[in-house]
C-alpha cells in the first residue's frame, strides 16, 4: 500500500495513507492484522504459542493454528482456565498469546489476570477480540465497552488499541517482543486503514497524525480515521486540529498529551469505548495533574450496547464524524472562553 500525499508534514512523516481521498483508503478488518502479526511472530520465535477459547476463526488464530498445530492449544469456552494455562505455560519459558472475544477474555476472567496473570508478571498477551459497539448485531452481551477502564487499572499491564489492521499487526510484533502482560484490543468489523508497514510503531510513544494548534483530537482505535476526517471537516471553519494516535493506554505517553494540551488549549478524547474510565479519563488524569485544559469526551457516555450495523451503531453512541466534528468546535469555543 503506497503512501499518498497527506494534508499534515506530521501525517507525511508518518508514511499514512491519504486519508482526505476516501477512494484511497482500504477497509479491513483491524482482527485480520492480528492474525497475520501472530504468525510473523510464531515464526521468529518457537517460544510463542496460541491458545484460543473456541473462537479461532473469529479472532484469527485460525491461521497460526494451521501453520503452527504443535503451538496451538483449543481449550474450549474456559476463559478463567484459559488465563490460568497460559500463566503456567508463561512460568515454563513460553511465550503464550490467548484470545477470545474481549467480553469473555479480559471480562469473564478478570480475577485470574489480576491475580494468576499480572501479579505474577506473566509474560502472557490476551487479545482482545470483537472490542466495542462496532461487533455489530451481537449486541449489548459481546460488546465490551468497559475493557479499557478494567485492564488499566491493573498493575504491570500494559494495554495497547491500535488504530487499523496494518498497525495491529505491527503491535503483536511488538507486544510478542516486549516482557510482560499486555492487553492487546482490536474489532471485528471491517475499517479505515490508514497506516502502512512503514507507519514508524513503538509502544508508549503517540503518533502525530496530523499537524494543528487549535484543537488537540486524541483518539485510539478505529475511531483514529473519523478523528481524522471532522478534523479535515474543521479546517474548513478555520479550526486546525492536531490529531494524535494514542495506541498505547499504558504507559501512556505523557509527554505528547503535555504538548497537545500546551500547543493547543484544549482536548478532545475519541475512543469505542465507555468515557468513564477509559482513555479519555486517562488523558484526563494527566493534563489535570501538570497544566489543565478544557475538555470534550467521545466515547459510549454511560450506556450499554445494543444490536445494530456497525455504523448504525456508531452514530447512535455519538462517535461518528458528525459528532467529533461538533466537540472540535465546542472544546474550540471553551478555549477561546477560558482565554477571555
Amino acid at each position: 500500500m503506497a503512501s499518498a500525499g497527506v494534508t499534515s508534514a506530521a501525517g507525511a512523516a508518518m508514511h499514512l495513507v491519504d486519508y482526505t481521498d476516501p477512494a484511497a483508503i482500504k477497509q479491513v478488518p483491524t482482527r485480520n492484522g492480528f492474525g497475520e502479526g501472530l504468525v510473523e511472530a510464531g515464526r521468529r520465535d518457537e517460544r510463542i504459542i496460541a491458545i484460543c477459547a473456541d473462537l479461532s476463526e473469529s479472532t484469527r488464530m485460525e491461521a497460526f493454528k494451521k501453520t503452527f498445530p504443535q503451538r496451538y492449544i483449543e481449550i474450549g469456552v474456559a476463559e478463567q482456565m484459559l488465563v490460568a494455562m497460559a500463566a503456567g505455560l508463561a512460568a515454563a519459558g513460553k511465550i503464550p498469546f490467548i484470545a477470545s472475544y474481549a467480553m469473555f477474555n479480559p471480562g469473564r476472567s478478570w480475577e485470574q489476570v489480576r491475580t494468576t496473570m499480572a501479579l505474577n508478571e506473566s509474560d502472557v498477551k490476551i487479545a482482545g477480540a470483537h472490542a466495542g459497539v462496532s461487533v455489530g448485531p451481537d449486541g449489548a452481551t459481546h460488546q465490551a465497552i468497559e475493557d479499557i477502564a478494567i485492564m488499566r487499572v491493573i498493575p504491570k499491564m500494559t494495554v495497547v488499541v491500535p488504530c487499523d489492521s496494518a498497525q495491529t499487526k505491527q503491535a503483536t510484533l511488538a507486544v510478542a517482543g516486549r516482557f510482560g502482560p499486555t492487553y492487546l484490543r482490536f474489532a471485528r468489523a471491517e475499517s479505515a486503514v490508514v497506516t502502512t508497514d512503514q507507519t514508524p510503531f513503538e509502544i508508549g510513544t503517540a503518533q502525530t497524525f496530523r499537524d494543528g494548534d487549535d484543537v488537540a483530537v486524541v483518539a485510539c482505535g478505529i475511531l483514529v480515521y473519523n478523528a481524522l476526517v471532522a478534523a479535515e471537516l474543521a479546517r474548513k471553519d478555520g479550526i486546525e486540529c492536531r490529531v494524535v494516535n494514542n495506541h498505547t493506554i499504558k504507559p501512556m505517553d505523557e509527554a505528547a498529551i503535555l504538548a497537545a494540551a500546551r500547543d493547543c488549549g484544549t482536548i478532545v478524547s475519541v475512543e469505542e469505548h465507555q468515557v468513564h474510565g477509559g482513555m479519555g479519563s486517562r488523558v484526563a488524569e494527566i493534563v489535570a495533574a501538570h497544566d489543565p485544559v478544557p475538555m470534550e469526551f467521545i466515547g459510549v457516555h454511560d450506556r450499554f450496547g445494543q444490536s445494530g450495523s456497525p455504523p448504525e451503531l456508531t452514530e447512535e453512541y455519538g462517535m461518528g464524524v458528525t459528532a467529533i466534528l461538533a466537540a472540535i468546535k465546542r472544546a474550540h469555543g471553551r478555549k477561546r472562553a477560558a482565554r477571555g
